[in-house]
């Protein structure tokens, strides 16, 4: 009886430590990616996950991405930055926080700032609108 339970015991804790062990955090693959919800033209990983835009900013026009292994203190990965460059955004001189960067293409201005285990990428609005607006004339 004291073996059987032992044995159950213990066959539980492996089970429970597996699936603990499995569930870890997924570092991105950066292999594939689509245009951000606000700005069709900038690349994010098609592997975060944004639940809708959120527009909370009467400055900016923002979305935030989930990405599981994402660290703010090691600010956007050389492979991430690799894509957005070979999307044909260059970056504007680097800022004192790392964690935020801008990039520029054809006149119009995205933010990124990286944070543990998401992003944001924000379009100022006015910006935006007057190339918007250039563009259908």
């Amino acid at each position: 009886m004291m073996r059987t339970r032992r044995f159950w015991t213990l066959f539980i804790l492996c089970i429970v430590v597996g699936l603990i062990a499995g569930c870890g955090t997924k570092e991105p693959t950066w292999q594939a990616f689509e245009g951000a919800l606000n700005e069709k033209s900038f690349p994010v990983p098609k592997e975060a996950n944004s639940p809708d835009r959120m527009t909370t900013n009467v400055a900016m026009d923002y979305v935030r991405y989930s990405l599981p292994g994402l660290k703010e203190k090691e600010s956007i990965p050389k492979p991430y930055i690799e894509a957005i460059k070979a999307w044909g955004w260059s970056e504007q001189e680097k800022t004192e926080v790392s964690a935020s960067r801008v990039f520029q293409k054809d006149g119009l201005n995205v933010h990124v700032t990286v944070h543990d285990d998401y992003f944001i990428v924000m379009v100022p609005k006015e910006k935006k609108a007057s190339i918007k607006g250039l563009e259908s004339k």
